[in-house]
């Protein structure tokens, strides 16, 4: 369940995105713009969220994703959408934006979606606060000793 919320998040804003791209610029109809997000955010997600983000992290992950995207935007706007001007600037601009949602997207993912056993490592400064104390004071007795020997 925790996948498909989180697949329904990312074809979200990916359509959005597309929409706004695409759908401006190109007069593309929905079922387009749909069916691309559709096939950008499956592959997307098995091979950015799913393979990439728990091994290399979410700096690696976003910029793989914004490759997938711009190539898999690219190719698909080339079957697609008519007519193919400047398709690739297009795609590329979608990508990017595509990029900083993933930034996002990632954090949610890494928090409520990938179970890895993080938590485990987590830095509880409170915790860490407790076991390493420090008690600064003067030391009346040393000054005590040399005011008596002088």
């Amino acid at each position: 369940m925790k996948h498909l919320k989180a697949l329904g998040i990312k074809f979200i804003f990916t359509s959005i995105i597309l929409l706004s791209v695409f759908g401006i610029y190109y007069n593309s109809t929905v079922l387009e713009i749909l069916m691309i997000s559709a096939l950008v955010t499956g592959v997307a997600y098995v091979i950015g969220d799913l393979f990439i983000l728990p091994r290399l992290g979410n700096m690696v992950a976003s910029l793989a994703d914004m490759g997938l995207a711009f190539l898999s935007i690219w190719g698909l706007s080339l079957l697609f959408i008519n007519p193919p001007d400047r398709l690739a600037l297009a795609s590329l601009f979608a990508a990017v934006f595509i990029m900083l949602a993933e930034a996002l997207f990632h954090a949610y993912m890494e928090n409520k979606v990938l179970d890895q056993g993080r938590n485990n490592m987590t830095f509880n400064m409170t915790s860490f606060q407790n076991k390493f104390q420090t008690e600064l004071a003067e030391e009346h007795d040393i000054q005590n000793l040399n005011k008596r020997e002088k």
